[in-house]
Formats: C-alpha cells, structure tokens, sequence
C-alpha cells in the first residue's frame, strides 16, 4: 500500500511540473503502469525512476504502448529513457524490442539501441542501434542492419524502413540472399511485399547461368526478371550483352537491349553490335536490326557483316548468321553486298544470296550465287565460287582509259595467306585486256573467246592470264577496237557502290537512326508508388549525404543541458 500511495504523490508532483513546462500542441508520455517508483536527484535531476514489480512498467503516447524492465521518465520535458526487455508496439503491425530506447515525446523520436528488432507485418528488421520517427514512420540505423522477410534476407551498412509504404531503403553496401540469386549494390530500394528491388548505384545479380550488372535498374525477386538502363551487362548462355537498357527474365530465358548494344560470344570471339536485341537462351540464338552489325575475326583481320536485321542461331560449334535486307560485309582488301547473307560455321560456306556483288582490291566480281568458303580448322578463306553468269571487272589502272573484264558460266578463285591468287572462269570465257610493255605504254587490246581461262593474282592485281583449249581472239590496236566493242555483253561497272571501309557497310538511314530515350536515367524508375511520391523519394535519396546520417538527439535534462544520460545496465539498480 505504501508503495502505491508515494506513485501517486509522486504523478501529483510531475503533474504539475506539466502544466508549467510542456508546450500545448504536444502530447503527453502518459503512465500506464509505473511498478516501483523512486527519484536520483544526484544522477537524474528532475526524473522519476520506475521499475518494474510483479509486472513490465508500461507508458502509452499517441497510439502507442512501451513496456519496459525500468524507466527514467522527465514529464516536464516529456521524454523518457526504458530499459530492459523493451518492447514498443504500435498497432497491430509495427512491434519494436531492444534493451534501451531514449523517446522524445514532443518529435516522436525514439532511438534504440542493444538487440534492436523490428517487426512490420512479415518484415524483420535487426540492427544494433535503430532511430524511430513516429511523425513520418521511418526507422533508420547507420550501424549494418539485416531484413528478413518470406523470400529474402538483404543486409546493409546504412538504411531506412518506411512502414507505411512496406518499403526499405538500403543506402550502402547492400547484400540480398535467395535461394536462387545473390544481390550486392551500393543502393536499393526493396517492397516487402511486391518483393522488388529497385537499384541506385552499381550492382550486381547473380543467378543461375546469368550474371547481370547495372548502375541503376530494376528487378523483381520473386519471378527473377528485371532490367538495367544504366551502364548494364548480362553475362548470359556463353554471351555477354551491353547496353542502354538491358531486359532479364528468366523463366522465359529471354533478354533484350536496346541502343548502344555490344554482345560478346566468348566462345567464337564473335561481336555483334546494334541498337536492338533479343536473345532466346533455349534456342541458343540472337536477333539484332537497327545498324546491327556482326564482327568476326577471320586471319587476324575483322569481318564485318552487316544487314537491316541479324540473325544468329545454333550451338557454339554451328552457329548460323543470317543478314537480312541490305545486307554488306567488309574486311580489307575484300568486300560486297547483296539481298541476304547466309553464313554457316559447321560447313564454313558464306552465302551471297539475290544480286550479289564482290570486291576483291580493284576486282568487281558478280554472277546470280556468290560463295565463300572458309577452312573450318584454320579459319581462313580457302576459295570463292561465283555459280552462273560469273563477270569480273577492273579498271585498267595504268592508262585508265576503259576496263578489264573477263566473264565465263561459273568463276573458283583460290586464297592463299588471305589473299585471292588464282581465278578460274570456265565454260563460254571472253576476255577483254588491256596490254602494256615495260615503258608503260599501251600495245593493245587483247579480245579472246575459249573454254576456260586461269588468272594469277599479285597484290589484288591481275598479273598473267592462262588461255585454255583453243582460244580464239586478237590483240587489237586501241584505235582499230570501237567503244562499243570495249564492253562484253552483260558488262555493268558498279564503282560507286564499292565498300571501301567498315564505315560504309552502312547506308544513311542507318547513320541517321534516331535512338528512343530510355526511361528512368533522370527520373524515378519507382512504380510500386504513386509518382509524385517516387518523385519525392529520389528527391529525398539525392539530398542524403551518407557521411552524415540523420540522427535523434539523445535525452538531455534541461536543467544540465550537457550533461547527458549515461546507460544503465540491465542488472544495475537505482537507490
């Protein structure tokens, strides 16, 4: 009964300290249940001492409930220090326990420290000392915490908690853990319930058979799928793919860039390059349009292929490329174009497919199918077929007063230390030639017909030409040949349409391709809230300065403003 009788004297004397000091628009820690009641005017001037009996010491403020081992507890300040087995409940939802809270009845603030737990609907948050604002219900601690929820366990060295939108914020050296994946950034932002994660800063996921970094992205946990628009890399099925805005989904084994893309195939040493991709990991194959191009390594020098659309098929050992519309290729000193491209590893044939057109240095070569063959275990050039109609033009380079030309049914040429050296036309020949002696002075034209012919090649240059059975012809005089007989029949000189760099595989449209702008690089990428909330949040994340967290003030007694409240440990008693 004594005990009872001096707690109330003692809420009658802080009663009245209230009325004095505590400003009007505050509320008022309020008593619950006080337990023990005593007072330490030399270590806590101004406070009463509560400690728990046969039950917790138990205060309500604003909504919320706080049980606790031991209290010191300034009414006029409003402000309390708990101690011991604390436990804050707010609600149904929001449940906090420690060993130590300092509250701030007048802000809201509370700061916890020693086993701080955090419990929100299925949310576990734990750290070493965490901060409460209870006005905009935000927890944040600078000191490494860890959340748990369902699906996933992320740790961070800084962060936030916002109960009302169910949201994390993990502000430094982010570590998420599934059973699928693995996740580190520098920042993140994650849904407890959506199970999204949205990433601010460099990061990095990695599942299995996929790795993916970016600077700024989203991904989603539950399904493992996402994107990056910022600086952002997929390794992925043996390839690795760069660009603006990158999409992930595994359970489709689907991903797709666009602009600025770069895939790598780390097996074939192979690149294409483009402003659009998709890649279907099952069937092992790429499609890339919008000045796509593909560039291969052939004899240390780089082919490059080019057409309106790409693409790649098949296993590492037999990829197929096809190049549709449009499509050219370039390598030095050998180049051309046509409708389609169709090149396959396994066989080691290119195909030029519809109208297609060759350059060999100053040699324009067509006919109705061109071939090239590569030698599958070398990977050189071995030999060029030209099937039907085969034509071979060069300027005459030293007069440069007309054309050499030679034509025949089909046309093999021969490489050798990657150059072309021997052409043979056969079936229905004609040659015209351009003779010179030593001086450079012109002897004739030469006009010949027979069955076949073999041509030697230096320096990409025709050097001697090999008449084979029965040639019929003449070398002419330049003045006894008419213009008119200087061409053979189906001649068409298509100079002005040469390849002469890698540069030119592409046409105009393709240089004055105008890129889409990707979304989210300068505004929230945040669609788990309403935007004009997303547009505060990032407003609020680009204001935190990191070396200087926001931080509640400790409970001070304003009767001894620098002396400040020294812990109590959970054993101690207070006389």
């Amino acid at each position: 009964m004594h005990k009872y009788i001096l707690l109330l004297v003692a809420l009658s004397v802080l009663g009245n300290g209230y009325t004095q000091e505590t400003p009007s628009d505050s509320k008022q820690i309020n008593i619950v249940y006080g337990g023990t009641f005593t007072k330490n005017e030399d270590r806590y001037p101004g406070a009463a001492i509560f400690s728990k009996d046969d039950q917790q010491v138990q205060f309500e403020h604003e909504g919320a409930d706080l049980w606790c081992d031991l209290a010191i507890y300034y009414r006029n300040e409003n402000k309390l220090r708990a101690v011991g087995n604390i436990r804050l409940q707010q609600g149904d939802s929001v449940q906090l326990t420690s060993g130590y809270i300092d509250y701030n009845g007048d802000s809201n603030l509370a700061k916890a420290w020693d086993n701080v737990i955090l419990k929100h609907t299925s949310m576990t948050l734990t750290t070493d000392t965490l901060r409460f604002d209870r006005n905009n219900q935000e927890a944040f601690y600078q000191d490494h915490g860890t959340v748990v929820d369902s699906s996933n366990t992320l740790k961070s060295k800084i962060g936030r908690y916002f109960t009302q939108l169910k949201k994390s914020q993990f502000l430094d050296s982010v570590n998420l853990t599934n059973p699928q994946f693995k996740l580190v950034s520098k920042q993140l932002d994650y849904y407890t319930e959506s199970k999204n994660a949205y990433l601010y800063g460099p990061s990095t996921i990695t599942g299995e058979g996929y790795e993916i970094y970016c600077e700024r992205g989203f991904y989603d946990t539950n399904v493992e799928s996402g994107y990056g628009i910022k600086n952002t890399r997929i390794d992925y099925n043996n390839r690795i793919i760069h660009g603006d805005s990158v999409f992930f989904d595994k359970k489709t084994e689907f991903a797709s860039a666009t602009n600025n893309i770069i895939i790598k195939d780390t097996i074939n040493n192979g690149v294409i390059r483009a402003h659009y991709a998709e890649v279907y990991k099952a069937q092992d194959s790429v499609f890339a349009t919008k000045r796509a191009v593909a560039i291969n390594l052939v004899e240390q020098d780089s082919l490059y292929i080019h057409g309106d659309t790409l693409m790649l098929t098949g296993k590492p050992d037999e990829r197929i490329l096809r190049a549709f519309k449009n499509a050219k290729f370039y390598k030095t000193a050998l180049s051309g174009k046509c409708d389609s491209i169709h090149f396959d590893q396994k066989t080691g044939i290119t195909q030029l497919i519809t109208r297609p057109i060759i350059w060999n240095g100053e040699n324009q070569m067509t006919g109705d199918s061109i071939h090239l063959l590569t030698n599958t275990k070398t990977e050189k050039l071995d030999s060029l077929k030209v099937i039907n109609n085969a034509f071979i033009i060069a300027k005459d380079t030293i007069g440069k007063v007309g054309f050499n030309q030679a034509k025949g049914k089909d046309l093999f040429g021969q490489f050798i230390d990657n150059e072309l050296r021997i052409i043979d036309l056969v079936r229905n020949t004609e040659v015209i030639y351009y003779l010179y002696n030593d001086d450079q002075e012109l002897i004739g034209i030469d006009k010949t017909i027979c069955s076949a012919i073999q041509m030697t090649m230096a320096d990409n240059e025709i050097e001697d030409i090999t008449f084979i059975t029965e040639p019929d012809g003449d070398i002419f005089p330049e003045k006894e040949l008419p213009e008119n007989s200087r061409q053979l029949k189906g001649f068409v000189w298509r100079g002005d349409e040469r390849i002469l760099s890698k540069d030119d595989i592409f046409d105009e449209d393709d240089n004055n391709l105008i890129l889409p702008i990707i979304q989210g690089i300068n505004n929230p990428i945040d669609v788990d809230i309403d935007p004009t909330e997303a547009l505060e949040e990032e407003k609020k994340r680009d204001s935190i300065n990191l070396s200087r967290p926001r931080a509640t003030p400790p409970v001070v007694n304003p009767k001894h403003p620098r002396k400040q409240l020294i812990p109590i440990e959970k054993d101690s008693t207070v006389n």
